[in-house]
């Protein structure tokens, strides 16, 4: 969230020409969004899925307006020795695996769908391969216009491919289009993310304290609130490269991990009912290896920030220690899943489940859409 805060800083300041510094226009970003979903799921929810419409046109209109308009500039770079060449690509890749994370977190509502097994799984190979053809068509597209040079020059691709198609107003266009787009993101994050803390409390592996549901608005305001300045925090702890190897090199960790843990169930149970993984385990494979490939590119590149998401990771160990004695075992309820308790029914991942009906935010009103 605090990498993508400062995405959007830096297209506002393209966009208003104000020159604020990066790190205070975040904040007010992050703050804003905070404020938002601390008002109950609905106001959240709508104010994502909104912006996630106006991000998809935004990346649309710059890629058709890049084909259309924009006069190719690109010129192949001198070949660099093959060493060169592979610590290049684990450099790149740290932001490109970040570009396109995110997919995990549909997995926060699997216990609120009716068939998990199959809604769940369409869901994430659909929206990667969306995102996969967007995201590409952006990088051809600035790639063309701008060359690998400019590109690697730009703090703002999108805007300069834009000015070289329709000039200062597509540039003003897609930097709002990209700003929204950004908070689109933030978004997301605010709405899901303090749903994860709500439910490690409520399983006694963090601040009980974190459990507290605001009366009027339904949703765990603490939680929302140490979100909200956790990203603030680390908006401000370095720049955007720096606070990517402080994600990717956590993420990536586990993202293998969970991946590797397929073969442990599998040994256990070879034969489990309900789920399936196409190709494992070739392909569970592949994605680990390709997993701790991206970690240990990034941390090869950039050891210190590494090291300084690592120790962010740490913090959190004292908390979940310090709660072990306080697990909380509610085996006359429903299977649990994090964002049951303040997302509310959730129809776009799937359908919702009706006997779902415990937790505040259920009661809170009409239908919230799960975030894009």
């Amino acid at each position: 969230m605090a990498a993508v805060a400062i995405t959007f800083a830096r297209y506002f300041n393209d966009l208003s020409a104000l020159n604020l510094s990066d790190g205070l226009v975040a904040i007010a970003a992050l703050a804003l969004l905070t404020l938002i979903n601390c008002f109950g799921v609905r106001s959240g929810s709508n104010t994502q899925n909104l912006l996630m419409v106006l991000k998809i046109g935004a990346i649309v209109a710059l890629v058709v307006a890049g084909l259309a308009f924009a006069p190719a500039n690109y010129q192949p770079t001198p070949t660099a020795e093959a060493g060169s060449q592979i610590a290049g690509i684990g450099a790149a890749m740290t932001a490109v695996m970040f570009s396109y994370g995110g997919w995990q977190t549909s997995s926060f509502v699997a216990g609120e769908m009716r068939n998990p097994q199959r809604d769940l799984a369409r869901g994430l190979l659909l929206g990667v391969v969306g995102v996969i053809i967007l995201y590409t068509a952006v990088a051809f597209i600035c790639l063309q216009a701008l060359g690998p040079q400019g590109l690697a020059e730009s703090k703002t691709p999108a805007s300069d491919v834009m000015r070289l198609a329709l000039g200062e107003k597509g540039a003003a266009f897609i930097a709002l289009g990209i700003a929204i787009s950004a908070l689109g993101f933030l978004s997301q994050g605010m709405l899901t993310a303090p749903r994860v803390y709500f439910a490690m409390a409520e399983d006694g592996v963090f601040f009980r304290s974190l459990t507290k549901v605001n009366e009027h608005s339904r949703v765990p305001v603490r939680a929302i609130l140490l979100q909200g300045i956790a990203a603030a925090i680390i908006a401000l702890s370095g720049t955007y490269g720096q606070i990517l190897a402080y994600v990717v090199s956590v993420d990536f960790l586990f993202f293998g991990l969970t991946g590797a843990a397929l073969f442990i169930f599998r040994a256990r149970d070879p034969v489990a009912p309900g789920f399936k993984a196409p190709g494992h385990p070739v392909t569970t494979g592949i994605f680990v290896a390709a997993c701790f490939a991206i970690v240990v590119a990034t941390v090869m590149t950039s050891v210190v920030n590494s090291l300084i998401g690592y120790a962010i990771l740490l913090l959190g160990i004292p908390p979940a220690a310090s709660g072990r004695d306080r697990i909380v075992h509610r085996h006359d309820q429903p299977d649990h899943a994090v964002g049951l308790y303040a997302l509310g029914k959730v129809q776009a991942a799937g359908e919702v489940r009706p006997d779902l009906k415990r937790g505040p935010a259920l009661s809170h009103g009409p239908t919230a859409n799960q975030p894009g």
